[in-house]
């Protein structure tokens, strides 16, 4: 079965508006890059895991309690467990549309770019390759740089075709380029542009079939190193590109990085330049009127060892250190959502409890971060 529609601006204020009284007045955002959607503070993110039952099982299920719970944004990539994340999510989903809630209420995004395999390793890469993408023409020995990654307008056309059948969804939110400054690695920046707008230009025809909302890029690196290394990416050339394709009507909306007590680069660095000056990522995506989602929003589990007692006197009303990690990253000023991987329904029972507390103030946020990143 696939599911028709996609998240609409009275769709995401119905949802807000069911979870009024469970979560505080600010835990919601309206985006108006994004058609006016309403956006938790909190987003659910399908990574980590092994390719198996268990983590199947516990992979719906988080998803279907975040729901439940005052999360509606849901994150994924094709790539995640071998495509098994984005199957995942179809699955609570379907259960979740039989429990009474709407898809217009829902924001789902995933990506494509890398090679994802189809449900766990294949006996012989190169054989699944052969198949799967030289014989039916999806791709070229020549794309493929870096071993793992292919930005062609055919192989994103296949991928997001495959990600709609494993999501079960006719509509996709939310679409990102998966760490395009991977393709930086073998390419000059000229070619690397070229092959940008080729992109843009069949995610533009997508957005116009109506298979897409927006679409975007996600990025680990490409946006925290400074202009000068390699793999920089500059927003103010991605959207030159998206210009040049599709005029000032473009849909190129939607922005994912790291954002965390450890990199907060988003944040404090002036790794771009916006109205003539230098500026941070956040700083430029606010002026370009982009949605930011932070990835990596407690890294891996990482930032919850990291935080020491006096994170509790500064947070008061957070219960763990989970709680403390994610009330920091939600309340960067100019962040949309802040991403957290939860294959546990107790994971996400424990996360959600912070969005009853109200957002930081953003001047106290920075204070944070900066105080982090000087130890």
């Amino acid at each position: 079965m696939t599911i028709a529609g996609g998240a609409t601006a009275a769709g995401t204020q119905r949802y807000r508006e069911r979870c009024a009284g469970a979560v505080a007045e600010d835990h919601f955002r309206i985006t108006h890059s994004a058609d006016g959607l309403w956006l938790s503070s909190l987003g659910i993110g399908t990574y980590l895991g092994e390719p198996d039952a268990r983590d199947d099982a516990g992979y719906r299920d988080a998803v279907a309690e975040a729901v439940r719970l005052g999360i509606n944004v849901i994150d994924t990539a094709i790539n995640y467990r071998f495509q098994r994340s984005e199957r995942n999510i179809g699955e609570a989903l379907g259960a979740l549309m039989a429990e009474g809630f709407g898809r217009e209420e829902l924001v789902i995004a995933t990506k494509g770019g890398f090679i994802p395999f189809d449900g766990g390793y294949p006996p012989s890469a190169s054989a699944w390759f052969r198949t799967a993408l030289l014989e039916p023409g999806i791709a070229d020995p020549d794309d493929v740089v870096a071993n793992c990654h292919i930005m062609t307008p055919k192989y994103l056309e296949a991928q997001i075709d495959w990600s709609r059948r494993n999501l079960g969804l006719r509509k996709i939110d939310i679409y990102y380029v998966h760490n395009p400054e991977t393709q930086l690695q073998e390419i000059e920046r000229p070619e690397f542009l070229m092959r940008v707008r080729a992109a843009f230009e069949l995610l533009e025809r997508k957005v116009a079939d109506g298979v897409l909302g927006i679409y975007g890029v996600a990025t680990w690196d490409g946006f925290r190193v400074p202009p000068e290394h390699p793999g920089h990416l500059s927003l103010r050339e991605l959207l030159g590109a998206a210009e040049q394709v599709a005029g000032q009507g473009h849909h190129f909306r939607a922005i994912q990085l790291p954002v965390n007590l450890v990199m907060s680069e988003a944040c404090l660095v002036p790794t771009q330049v916006s109205g003539g000056r230098r500026a941070t990522l956040l700083e430029a995506a606010e002026a370009a009127g982009m949605v930011v989602m932070s990835s990596g929003s407690l890294l891996q589990g990482r930032i919850i060892e990291a935080i020491g007692e006096d994170f509790a006197r500064m947070l008061p009303g957070t219960s763990s250190n989970a709680q403390r990690g994610l009330q920091i990253v939600r309340s960067v000023p100019g962040l949309a959502s802040a991403l957290v991987g939860m294959k546990q329904t107790a994971h996400v029972r424990e996360n959600v409890g912070v969005a009853a507390l109200p957002r930081l103030p953003g001047h106290e946020v920075l204070r944070i971060l900066k105080a982090c990143g000087s130890r």
